[in-house]
């Protein structure tokens, strides 16, 4: 007989959450704790998100823009950019989200693998206490970056992806190419920098708030990796080439929760991504 999965979190599991985080356990004990005891894993995820990055509770007791988000990124099926066209496949209101083809070519994919593999180390994310950068178990993947415009591959990445984006180079950090392997994964988070956070101070100071995020895929995964918007119910399956634009800032500073995003664990081969950040203002690069 199957066992009925838990849709939902109570008070006295967040609590227990908030409890085990404080206590120093890692995120994915604390979601393996969770299946064990029937979660849904979304459910879990989100749940354990809420505890890291801002709030104790379901997101209907959280702040949402009060006006229509006006994306950057331009409309049409069609995005028109320095050295090529690249298809829409998918769009998403709120969160502003898109699904895009033929962002990266089979060449520049394994280019930019290759160039990354003397550069990998263990990713870090922001510490929401002193702003550092810190390796925490929530993403647990190998890491490389590369300044802007730093070689050719690079500044045509780099002009490519602010086309798309609809902001200049200068307002957009230097690309990160991420390496997860089996079991690797990044647990829910946001990519802004949450302004009630002490350890924010220090990246806002440098370019303002991340505004957009362009993720593209350098290869196929042969089983899980997918991106997860848990939000939504929504999940991306990565294809060599394609990429998701999504947004997370109005023009009036509004910061969208539902941009809630994270890796899934990949259960077979490997899962190869670039990230582009998008800054409020010219970020030094």
């Amino acid at each position: 007989m199957e066992t009925r999965k838990h849709t939902r979190v109570t008070p006295d599991w967040y609590r227990w959450i908030a409890e085990s985080l404080a206590a120093g356990n890692a995120p994915a004990d604390i979601l393996a704790t969770m299946r064990d005891h029937q979660f849904d894993t979304g459910i879990a995820r989100s749940a354990i998100s809420d505890a890291l990055f801002g709030g104790a509770g379901p997101v209907a007791e959280r702040s949402t823009p009060a006006t229509p988000h006006v994306s950057r990124l331009a409309q049409g099926h069609i995005l028109h950019t320095p050295d090529r066209d690249i298809r829409v496949l998918l769009r998403i209101a709120r969160p502003v989200v898109a699904l895009l083809d033929g962002v990266l070519d089979e060449a520049e994919c394994e280019q930019l693998m290759h160039m990354a593999q003397v550069r990998l180390e263990r990713s870090a994310v922001v510490s929401p206490e002193s702003g550092a950068n810190t390796v925490m178990d929530i993403r647990t993947s190998e890491g490389a970056f590369f300044q802007r415009s730093e070689n050719p591959l690079i500044q045509r990445i780099d002009a490519r992806a602010a086309a798309i984006m609809g902001l200049s180079e200068e307002h957009g950090e230097g690309l990160q190419v991420m390496r997860y392997g089996v079991g690797g994964e990044y647990v829910p988070h946001y990519d802004y920098f949450p302004p009630e956070e002490k350890g924010s101070e220090v990246p806002l100071r440098q370019g303002g708030q991340r505004v957009s995020t362009l993720i593209m895929y350098l290869a196929d995964v042969e089983a899980g990796g997918e991106t997860i918007f848990p939000r939504i119910d929504f999940s991306y399956v990565p294809r060599k080439g394609q990429a998701l634009y999504f947004e997370y800032t109005d023009a009036d500073g509004t910061l969208d929760v539902l941009s809630l995003h994270g890796g899934a664990p990949v259960i077979r081969g490997e899962k190869w991504i670039v990230t582009k950040w998008m800054r409020e203002r010219p970020f030094p690069g």
